[in-house]
């Protein structure tokens, strides 16, 4: 039964990491080949919009209809807008690009809060928490390692009809999937006892949102989860393009950022669901951060030497794997925290609840993210990269005072069970 769970919910994931990997590795190369700014760049983050925006609609999921009809819904519709996309010719229909991407977003955003649903009250147990978390980061890095890099390796040669017109094909049996998933069979008695309250506090969100606030460690978790990424997320977003700018082509970027990087990253994630079966989460979360800092100072160190050579790429390969792996450990054990957090909270809101978690986590990325180029085109790569790492110390300083004197402090010696 526990397989069926990592299997079914690991391939929800993957389908929704497709967008990203498009967006985040596909878009910035292609748009950085035909000479746009790194402002331009930057600011088709809000592409991704629609998951700050999925906590108004949370509610509606949690509470009408089915999580198998939501999820079928919105994966079904994942399918028809590729269908579309395979029609439009990127070179001349930009807008019809960002259109279909953004169309992309939202039925992501949508099927992400059913399936987060699904994934909280079908784990229980810390052992079942640290598999299922890092099956769905894994799965989602995964989709996003297949769309960005692999896609962007072949779209050459595929052409993009075809490219969308794959990825069709995949959504839509996916969506077949969901329809006949054993694992969702017992779902109608996940909400007996809650359904009619449930129905009442909709239509009256301010008991919803003073229901999420009260949860234990609540405050405490809407925090971190909008901060822990900011200066990571700059360096994974500007380093390559100081690569493409100096030392590296698009294809050498395509695979060495879109493929082994984000391979490492998927490791990290692996490895982060084993560590969670053997160590605290505290524990793991001090010693990772104080990593993720000193891997931060190592790139920035080679942002000076501005010469290509075999070594300096040896350097920034290496940089981008560790930064990716640390990375990784760091989703996993971020998604464990939030995930036990919102168990705590009533069945009736508990999607409502980690999807709200969630939105902030993706609105401290986007927003950054958005500014990131910017700042880079405004200080410089130098400048720009003591500011991430001031940011990525100060996470660490965060993470650190909370095991000692903060709400992660009884989970320092708590042992997994």
């Amino acid at each position: 039964m526990m397989n069926d769970k990592l299997v079914f919910l690991g391939l929800l994931y993957f389908i929704q990491g497709i967008p990203y990997g498009l967006q985040s590795s596909l878009l910035p190369v292609y748009l950085r080949g035909a000479s746009h700014s790194l402002t331009r760049i930057s600011l088709t983050k809000i592409l991704y919009f629609p998951w700050v925006l999925k906590v108004i609609w949370a509610p509606l999921v949690d509470r009408t209809g089915t999580k198998r009809c939501w999820l079928v819904g919105t994966v079904a519709g994942l399918a028809l807008t590729c269908l579309v996309s395979a029609t439009i010719s990127p070179d001349v229909q930009y807008m019809g690009v960002v259109g279909s991407l953004l169309a992309m977003n939202v039925l992501a955003s949508v099927q992400d809060i059913a399936a987060d649903g699904v994934a909280v009250r079908l784990l229980r147990g810390q052992g079942e928490l640290g598999l299922g978390n890092t099956v769905q980061v894994v799965g989602y890095k995964a989709g996003s390692v297949f769309a960005g890099g692999g896609l962007l390796a072949v779209i050459d040669v595929a052409g993009w009809g075809w490219m969308f017109a794959l990825l069709a094909c995949v959504y839509g049996g996916v969506a077949l999937f969901v329809w006949g998933a054993p694992v969702l069979d017992g779902e109608s008695v996940w909400g007996q006892g809650e359904g009619r309250r449930g129905s009442k506090d909709v239509m009256q969100p301010w008991k919803v949102w003073r229901k999420l606030l009260s949860v234990p460690g609540t405050p405490w978790m809407m925090f971190y989860v909008f901060t822990y990424k900011l200066g990571e997320q700059g360096a994974i977003t500007m380093f390559p393009l100081f690569l493409l700018d100096h030392h590296m082509t698009a294809r050498e970027l395509g695979l060495w950022n879109g493929v082994v990087a984000m391979a490492f990253s998927i490791c990290g994630s692996s490895v982060g669901g084993f560590l969670l079966s053997q160590y605290s989460i505290g524990m793991l979360m001090r010693r990772v951060f104080m990593m993720r800092t000193v891997s931060m100072v190592f790139q920035s160190s080679l942002l000076v030497v501005l010469e290509p050579s075999p070594l300096m790429k040896g350097m920034a390969v290496l940089s981008l794997s560790l930064q990716h792996f640390i990375a990784g450990l760091i989703t996993t054990l971020t998604f464990t925290t939030m995930m036990n957090c919102t168990q705590r909270a009533e069945e009736s809101i508990q999607a409502t609840h980690y999807s709200f978690l969630a939105t902030l986590e993706v609105l401290g990325k986007l927003s950054f993210s958005a500014l990131a180029g910017g700042m880079v085109d405004t200080v410089g790569f130098p400048i720009a990269f003591i500011i991430f790492l001031f940011l990525t110390s100060s996470s660490a300083l965060h993470v650190w005072r909370a095991t000692e004197t903060g709400v992660l402090k009884e989970q320092l010696k708590e042992q997994p069970q």
